[in-house]
């Protein structure tokens, strides 16, 4: 069966919604931010502080590429997966892409109410993060809008499943 890839911002509900859409498949979850911990043996903010971004973009690269076709997984990218290293093409040729287009407004409440600390280019108690968030939505959306489906405002795990459903 067709692989499914969750694509949206950081703390658009990739990893929740992932986990209940692979259940009700049958398939098998994957976070690819949680296989490059992994790999690395070191947290993405110490993957960025040692290493770098480019490093960390060429790590996902890697991580995306070892996911075969046809593997029956529901796999939950790192918000900028898609935006790198020609990855939005990988994921469209080998599985559905979903777009979990959350608003910016939303993200900073996720953000804040779960003190998101593990994530390099975002901080729960910036001031600016609302502006940021914006910024850089608007910089991924031409990536994030190549998905196959498109999911707008709060995520809801039935739609979801519909929809991969009519491209399954």
């Amino acid at each position: 069966m067709k692989n499914i890839f969750l694509i949206g911002m950081p703390s658009s509900g990739k990893t929740t919604i992932g986990k209940r859409i692979a259940e009700a498949l049958h398939y098998r979850f994957v976070d690819t931010d949680k296989r490059i911990v992994r790999e690395e043996g070191r947290t993405i903010n110490d993957i960025f502080a040692q290493s770098g971004e480019a490093y960390f973009r060429e790590a996902e690269r890697r991580v995306l590429h070892k996911i075969k076709p046809g593997s029956s997984l529901v796999v939950a990218t790192g918000g900028g997966m898609p935006c790198f290293n020609e990855n939005m093409a990988y994921i469209r040729a080998t599985g559905i892409s979903v777009f979990l287009d959350v608003p910016v407004a939303v993200l900073v409440q996720r953000m804040v109410a779960h003190a998101i600390h593990d994530r390099p280019l975002y901080n729960a108690n910036d001031p600016e993060l609302l502006r940021s968030l914006e910024q850089r939505y608007q910089s991924r959306l031409p990536f994030y809008s190549q998905a196959h489906i498109t999911i707008t405002g709060e995520t809801n795990e039935d739609e979801v499943l519909r929809k991969i459903g009519e491209l399954l």
